[in-house]
């Protein structure tokens, strides 16, 4: 059958602050790791700020000051910062 991919379901719940969310399953080639997969949502949803960095640490399985090494490594900013208000705070500093 084409179009399909066969592969494994990975199983997700995301804890939030005040409550927990509804889990997700979410079906990945068999080449894909869940570790692997769950690191990557996580970089992301924290990315677009769907997750705090805590929040998507727990979901990827590090403590928080592992992933936030890993955020680095893989490019992703861990504060959206932009550079022209460093450079004015610097000037003010």
């Amino acid at each position: 059958m084409e179009g399909v991919i066969h592969g494994k379901t990975i199983n997700a719940t995301i804890k939030a602050r005040e409550s927990t969310m509804s889990p997700a399953t979410i079906a990945t080639p068999s080449s894909v790791t869940e570790s692997e997969a769950k690191l990557y949502l996580s970089m992301k949803l924290f990315e677009i700020g769907r997750l705090s960095c805590g929040q998507a640490a727990e979901l990827a399985g590090y403590s928080k000051r592992t992933y936030m090494e890993l955020l680095g490594k893989h490019g992703v900013a861990v504060m959206d910062y932009p550079a022209s208000e460093l450079q004015d705070d610097l000037g003010h500093a």
